[in-house]
């Protein structure tokens, strides 16, 4: 980096939160829940909800890069913008640096901006056609209304020089570019106030192979220059070997499994993980014979009505009828692995032990929830009925006191009534007789 670059960014105010010193957690995200409604009808009632993020628990150490892969659709795009605070979540909870971020409002969340941004991975549309590049980078700036030293054009071109671009091309607009060239400022302007953490939503994917690995060696070059956290998106399980120290999987809304860059790709223990990784093509003509291909029979079920237990039970081959009933934690093993799996693959004998002890714990954890919960729902109807019982004797027992001489006039008038038709009728038998007799 320039002189100039550090003497214009040296002037930024640092943060107000507690850095976090080198392996200890920056953003902690503990069962977190995003559930989009599905509404019809005239009045719009909610009959339904997309679960696109279903109870994610893990967390993001200061310098490291955590790789987030899975099938298109299961929730990794939506789960980065959760921990951005682009969307708001429907339960759980994110803390950054101590600091709990799930329900700030905008305003609180506007002094945090400044360490936590996102790379989007489109980028054609993520940048404004209308503005030019130094519009674009300079918005950051502008929008916390911070000073540089030498003025925020010499930043934004110090920035541009930075991701490898001419500080010439300050005055130019985003269709003057390429699609890496474009990329490039998406990154520049994320960098722009200098923050600790960085999400990247599959940065490569819309790039050719070539512009891919010089995005994927320049992000690699920052985080080692300025001490960045990376939480990397992608498809291309290649590229996030290469970037990634620990590499979490998701499947339908939920992470399967959690491990260390090497063994994960070594020793991979979740079904649905081995799919994935026998998915990659292997170059060595001469080892294509040794390679055997996973393949998953079925669809991907729907985040709207998911499979019970286990969500990936409808695709796997080792699923039992403990799949469809218990779904399973996920359980940190001794080998580092943390895997969401009642029968994990390549693991110890010992460890699958630990798994399956795990996994009746929890089964027994969830009986005990339903029998507490039909227990308590009882306890609600029979309370119910008492409270209705001692609603209707305090009714009758709070009538009027007056309305009992009512009640007897109403009757002895009834009476009266009574007697008076009956001995109407026996006059009128007797005249009847009597005139029977003279006929």
């Amino acid at each position: 980096m320039s002189e100039e670059s550090s003497t214009a960014t040296a002037t930024v105010p640092a943060p107000k939160a507690p850095a976090a010193s080198e392996g200890e957690a920056l953003l902690q995200v503990h069962d977190l829940v995003k559930h989009f409604p599905i509404k019809k009808g005239l009045l719009q009632r909610q009959v339904g909800a997309v679960q696109a993020v279903d109870g994610l628990t893990f967390d993001v150490r200061q310098g490291e890069t955590l790789g987030v892969v899975g099938e298109s659709g299961c929730g990794k795009s939506t789960m980065g913008r959760l921990i951005t605070r682009l969307l708001e979540p429907t339960s759980g909870k994110i803390t950054f640096e101590g600091v709990d971020i799930s329900h700030l409002s905008t305003a609180k969340m506007r002094p945090l901006r400044r360490d936590i941004q996102m790379i989007f991975q489109d980028p054609y549309s993520s940048l404004n056609p209308r503005h030019t590049v130094g519009t674009i980078v300079g918005a950051p700036f502008r929008l916390q209304g911070i000073k540089t030293e030498n003025g925020t054009k010499a930043a934004v071109q110090d920035l541009l020089e930075l991701c490898g671009l001419n500080p010439e091309h300050y005055n130019r607009y985003p269709h003057e570019f390429s699609g890496g060239q474009r990329q490039r400022i998406g990154i520049a302007r994320a960098l722009a106030l200098r923050p600790k953490m960085i999400v990247a939503d599959e940065p490569v994917s819309a790039l050719d192979v070539s512009i891919q690995a010089q995005v994927v060696n320049l992000l690699d070059d920052l985080q080692t220059e300025l001490g960045l956290t990376y939480v990397v998106i992608a498809h291309d399980l290649s590229v996030v070997r290469h970037v990634s120290d620990r590499v979490a999987v998701m499947y339908l809304g939920k992470i399967v499994e959690i491990a260390d860059r090497d063994s994960l790709y070594a020793s991979p223990m979740h079904p649905y993980t081995n799919a994935l990784m026998s998915a990659v093509p292997v170059p060595d003509p001469s080892r294509k014979q040794e390679h055997n291909r996973i393949l998953l029979t079925g669809d991907v079920p729907s985040p709207v009505n998911p499979p019970s237990g286990c969500h990936f039970r409808t695709r796997c081959w080792k699923a039992t009828e403990k799949c469809a009933e218990i779904e399973p934690p996920l359980v940190a093993l001794k080998t580092g692995h943390q895997v969401a799996c009642h029968y994990p693959e390549n693991a110890p004998t010992d460890v699958i032990a630990e798994t399956i002890t795990v996994s009746k714990e929890a089964g027994e954890a969830v009986a005990k929830a339903a029998e507490a919960a039909v227990a308590a729902k009882a306890e609600e109807t029979a309370e119910a009925a008492e409270t209705a019982e001692v609603a209707e004797v305090a009714a009758a027992e709070e009538a009027p006191a007056d309305a009992e001489p009512e009640a007897a006039e109403a009757a002895a008038e009834e009476s009266t009534e009574a007697v008076e038709s009956t001995e109407a009728a026996e006059s009128t038998e007797g005249a009847d007789a009597k005139g029977e007799t003279k006929s």
